[in-house]
């Protein structure tokens, strides 16, 4: 993994390889909790927007696309694009609220918020608004998306072989509807930048082509470190806090990865996307 790394990044990802004195954070399974409606998830989003003021109004950038894409799940619950339209819109919930609680965490103290958001909402203000987004897309889909599936897919789901492939249809159905966004997505952050440069004027359409295939592989990957959290939290408490680490070391990797210089989804669609666990 280091080697994929570039010089930059490297002096990023080599303070996240030190164990803090007290040991990982140990950032608990998520629990099941009673589903809210998307409209709720909406509200708290767009308070948490409307406070994100200078020095951090860089962290609108991904929350504004958050919200869209929130929103367009949303509109494809609504014409029936899901088999199990109930469970969709519960697993909505519990992933934005990990991002959501790892926004209130950085923002009461950056030292209490998990590794991959520490770095994506502590990067440079002044980097470009694809670069915020896209930092917060790697942190919340590789390092909570697998935290929010094994919330809403119980240990009797994963031993049903009919429900668990509900459960993964839906999910690449969700990854359908948020690729069927980065054309939009990319459009308004063209006009957050206030236009765009010749060379990522030439460079657009293999960016689009690239944030879609980092949607597919990530999401792929995700699934396969879901079913690696969901043997370590049979095996009890302490299994699954020491894969949980390990997950956020890679994410946190990856995150340092983005915050090197240049062309980021070129990079990363020769580096390749998402992180991986390896068996334990």
């Amino acid at each position: 993994m280091a080697a994929a790394l570039s010089c930059a990044a490297k002096g990023i990802a080599a303070q996240l390889v030190a164990i803090p004195s007290g040991g990982w954070p140990i950032h608990a399974p998520v629990e099941h909790h009673p589903p809210v409606s998307l409209d709720d998830v909406l509200a708290r989003m767009r308070r948490a927007h409307d406070s994100l003021e200078p020095p951090s109004g860089h962290l609108r950038y991904f929350l504004a696309t958050y919200a869209r894409t929130t929103q367009a799940v949303g509109a494809a619950v609504e014409a029936a694009r899901f088999e199990d339209p109930e469970w969709v819109v519960h697993w909505d919930v519990v992933f934005a609220d990990l991002y959501l609680d790892a926004l209130d965490l950085y923002r009461k103290n950056p030292e209490t918020a998990p590794r991959p958001w520490r770095l994506a909402f502590g990067a440079e203000p002044g980097l470009p608004p694809l670069r915020h987004v896209l930092l917060g897309i790697n942190a919340h889909v590789n390092y909570d998306l697998p935290q929010a599936l094994l919330g809403v897919i119980s240990d009797a789901d994963f031993t049903d072989p009919l429900v668990l492939a509900r459960r993964k249809r839906d999910h690449e159905r969700i990854d359908r509807v948020l690729a069927s966004r980065v054309g939009a997505e990319d459009d308004e952050l063209v006009r957050a930048s206030g236009g765009r440069a010749l060379v990522d004027r030439l460079l657009s359409p293999l960016n689009r082509l690239g944030s879609k295939r980092f949607l597919r592989e990530s999401r792929e990957k995700v699934w396969h470190n879901t079913t690696q959290l969901q043997l370590a939290r049979l095996a009890g408490p302490q299994a699954y806090a020491d894969r949980l680490a390990e997950l956020e070391l890679l994410s946190a990797a990856r995150i340092a990865d983005l915050l090197a210089p240049g062309q980021v989804l070129l990079r990363l669609a020769v580096a390749g996307f998402g992180v991986l666990l390896p068996p334990p």
